[in-house]
C-alpha cells in the first residue's frame, strides 16, 4: 500500500491504495466520488473520462500513483460554486443531452475537454472529437447539439419539447 496525494476537484485529498489501483478505482472507491463511470474497463467506452492536470484522461487507464500531486477534476466538479448545474450539464439537460445517464459523466468532461480547446466546433469537429466515448441511447443528435449550446452557438428551437 502507498498514500496518493492529489487536490481532486479543488480539495486535497490522499488515500492509501495499491500499485495496481486504477484512478477510477481510487476516485470511486475511497474518495466516493461515484460520478466517474467504469462501463467497459478496456477504455473503449470514455465513460472513465476525467481531467488530469487539464487534460482529458480514461481513468481506467491510468494508475493512482500516476496522479500523485495532480489537480484533478471529476464531474462533480463541473457544477457551479453553488451546486447548480455548469453550463455543460444543463445544456445537456436542456437539449436531451442524456437517457440512461451511463455515459453522461464523460460526455461533459470530454465535451469540456473539447470546449476548451476549440471554443466554438463545427457539429463534425464535435463528433470526431467524441469517437472515443460510446453512448448506447441518444444517438449521439442531441449530445452534439448540447455541446454546441454550451460553446454558445444557435442550434435553432430543438430546446425541451
Amino acid at each position: 500500500m502507498a498514500k496518493v496525494s492529489m487536490r481532486v476537484n479543488g480539495k486535497s485529498v490522499s488515500a492509501d491504495v495499491e500499485g495496481r489501483t486504477l484512478l477510477v478505482e481510487m476516485l470511486r472507491g475511497p474518495l466516493g466520488l461515484t460520478g466517474t463511470h467504469v462501463g467497459c474497463d478496456t477504455s473503449q467506452c470514455g465513460a472513465c473520462v476525467v481531467h488530469v492536470n487539464g487534460k482529458a484522461v480514461k481513468a481506467c487507464t491510468m494508475f493512482a500513483a500516476e496522479a500523485e500531486g495532480a489537480e484533478v477534476t471529476t464531474i462533480e466538479g463541473m457544477a457551479n460554486a453553488d451546486g447548480s448545474l455548469g453550463t455543460i450539464q444543463q445544456a445537456f439537460q436542456d437539449y436531451h443531452g442524456l437517457q440512461c445517464g451511463f455515459c453522461t459523466p464523460g460526455m461533459v468532461m470530454s465535451a469540456a475537454a473539447l470546449l476548451k480547446d476549440n471554443p466554438k466546433p463545427t457539429e463534425s469537429e464535435i463528433r470526431h472529437y467524441l469517437e472515443g466515448n460510446i453512448c448506447r441511447c441518444t444517438g449521439y443528435h442531441n449530445i452534439v447539439k448540447a455541446i454546441q449550446a454550451a460553446s454558445g452557438q444557435d442550434v435553432g428551437a430543438i430546446a425541451a419539447e
